[in-house]
């Protein structure tokens, strides 16, 4: 089963997030915990938040086994920018973006995804026995039509003028 949590419009930028995000895919829940636990950044922080919220709504929703549960999806996306300016010499301003980020964690039971690789794999090769069981048919013989056998009729040229110029059409 998945048991998902989210932050929305986290006040940190998705670039300096997604290194984190990427160290805790596929890892068990406390290395996960454990991993994120000992970095000085905000980001960090953050995602250790939500990977805690998502364990404790995989206990509210009769999750069993909360140490056998493993990140299978950490997600930062990004949110909306707000617009900022700097003022610098002269009159002049440099623009700021102050991005915002969303967080989205999901974990999953081991056991669960392994029943669900074997369901996949089995499916895969029923897929290929039905595949193999069933004759191919020969191809398809082209035959022409009678409307593309018979010469098309054409057109006689236009008269050309004493000139050699042909008439204006019109």
């Amino acid at each position: 089963m998945f048991y998902k949590a989210k932050h929305r419009f986290a006040d940190v930028s998705p670039r300096k997030m997604r290194p984190f995000a990427q160290l805790i895919r596929g890892k068990n829940v406390d290395e996960a915990i454990e991993a994120l636990r000992f970095y000085p950044n905000r980001g960090a922080r953050l995602i250790e938040a939500v990977v805690k919220s998502a364990i404790g709504n995989a206990e509210d929703q009769g999750c069993r086994d909360l140490e056998e549960l493993v990140v299978t999806e950490c997600r930062i996306d990004g949110g909306p920018m707000f617009k900022r300016i700097r003022p610098r010499a002269r009159g002049t301003a440099f623009g700021i973006k102050r991005r915002l980020a969303h967080i989205i964690v999901t974990l999953t039971d081991i056991e669960a995804m392994e029943t669900a690789i074997e369901a996949e794999a089995t499916r895969e090769l029923a897929d290929e026995a039905a595949a193999a069981s069933t004759p191919a048919l020969p191809p398809a013989s082209h035959t022409p039509t009678p409307a593309a056998t018979t010469p098309a009729t054409e057109t006689p040229p236009a008269p050309a003028t004493p000139e050699g110029i042909p008439p204006a059409q019109g």
